[in-house]
């Protein structure tokens, strides 16, 4: 039995009159994330944290920023190409821990539409994947809502 853990981080800046993608569904607000894909910080944090479980480097060595291919691309379909990389080195997803920074808009509400989306990518149950929310208290860029980030665990085993 082999386990393996992966741990993926993603930062994207806020401007006005972009969607906000996140958990690979779009949120209402005033500021969307600005970036080469739909730039859903919590799906890039999550692709890069399952790539570093088996050694394959990370999201921007696969979906290059300088790739017209990933323009505008939905990440929800990135990170089903990363789940065919991690299940062709023989793994499947244990469970996954994220955590979003944002100040706004609230995320809570939205959660168990994220999980229901990841689960069904990463072919795991949706108590498998874990999505907490918090802010940072109006201190520095994440506070004053300039940029959002998120931080992914993942654990993974091979059969």
């Amino acid at each position: 039995m082999n386990i393996r853990i992966g741990y993926g981080v993603d930062v994207h800046r806020l401007e006005p009159d972009l969607p906000l993608f996140l958990g690979g569904i779009e949120i209402p607000s005033d500021l969307g994330a600005l970036g080469h894909s739909d730039a859903d910080v919590l799906l890039h944090a999550i692709c890069d944290a399952l790539l570093g479980a088996v050694n394959l480097r990370d999201i921007g060595y696969h979906f290059s920023d300088t790739d017209p291919r990933y323009n505008g691309i939905d990440s929800k379909i990135l990170l089903s190409e990363v789940m065919n990389l991690i299940q062709d080195k023989g793994y499947r997803v244990i469970n996954i821990d994220s955590t979003v920074i944002a100040e706004a808009p609230k995320i809570n509400p939205y959660i168990p539409q994220m999980q229901k989306v990841i689960a069904k990518i990463l072919k795991v149950e949706d108590e498998c994947v874990s999505i907490k929310a918090t802010t940072h208290e109006k201190v520095d860029s994440f506070g004053r809502r300039e940029a959002i980030k998120a931080y992914t665990a993942c654990l993974l085993i091979k059969d």
